[in-house]
């Protein structure tokens, strides 16, 4: 009997440590990313400049964050090394120029902080010759009625508009700059000269956001002043002052002016109304 107590016993607790135990166990968190990166735009051009921005988990005092950048061939373009501050945030910037920028298509920016594990990656597509847009713009001047075409060449954006100041005797062309770029204008003298007391030609005044400027290159004939401006990313208005634009008197300002002296003159000569005094 006391062996048969012994076997349930036995029996028994083999049977306790058989019956799985169910317990109410929650989803691990997820780990944070080691290290992580990105880049404020998705395309660039030649002359752009890329930021690179991140921030690594744990900040080791010493160890420096290296940015490798790799074109569609995988081939090395550019490197550098960054320190990461305390908080473990970085920041960098690389022009996109040198003569390992050739290639157009999908490049690579890697970056690894410490060991060979602690890495991120983001891609960005990169034109190596800026775009050329080739146009012209039809200017209106809203006192005379007078329009103008104003012929163009951008590289490195797009023009936005392009306005009259009659107050500052200038033209505004308002641009988008995606790049680092130039433009080429083809000015009418008819809408807008500069002219020394002589009657020379003068150099325009050129304004970039309000900052003066020098032309790249200038040339004249008869009809038209061309200029070429250099601008950077992100500027935005460029301003060309001369000493005269657009005839005070349009030609239907002058068509009216022209019927008012006759309507004057023949009321005159109907009335005997005299404009002079007789001597």
């Amino acid at each position: 009997m006391r062996y048969a107590s012994i076997f349930m016993i036995v029996i028994l607790s083999l049977s306790a440590l058989s019956i799985p135990i169910f317990a109410d166990t929650a989803p691990a968190p997820p780990t944070a990313a080691l290290i992580t990166t990105s880049i404020d735009k998705t395309s660039y051009t030649l002359g752009d400049t890329i930021v690179i921005s991140g921030q690594v988990q744990s900040v080791v005092v010493g160890t420096p964050l290296v940015i490798q950048i790799f074109d569609p061939n995988n081939s090395l373009v550019q490197v550098a090394q960054i320190d990461v501050s305390q908080d473990g945030k970085y920041t960098d910037t690389i022009k996109a120029v040198g003569p390992y920028w050739k290639l157009n298509g999908a490049y690579t920016v890697k970056v690894q902080y410490g060991p060979p594990n602690v890495t991120a990656q983001d891609t960005f597509t990169f034109q190596s010759t800026p775009t050329t847009t080739s146009d012209a713009f039809q200017l209106k001047d809203p006192s005379s009625q007078q329009t103008f075409n104003v012929n163009y060449t951008i590289v490195g954006g797009t023009v936005k508009t392009m306005t009259i100041d009659t107050q500052s005797l200038s033209v505004i062309v308002s641009i988008n700059s995606t790049s680092d770029g130039t433009i080429t204008l083809q000015l009418p003298r008819a809408l807008i000269d500069s002219k020394t007391n002589s009657g020379q030609d003068d150099a325009f005044i050129i304004l970039i956001d309000g900052a003066e400027v020098k032309p790249q290159s200038e040339s004249a004939n008869n009809d038209f002043r061309n200029i070429t401006v250099q601008f950077l990313q992100g500027d935005q208005d460029i301003e060309i002052i001369g000493t005269q634009i657009i005839p005070e008197f349009g030609p239907i300002a002058a068509l009216v002016l022209a019927i008012a002296i006759v309507s004057i003159i023949a009321v005159s000569a109907k009335t005997g109304l005299r404009f002079m005094p007789k001597y």
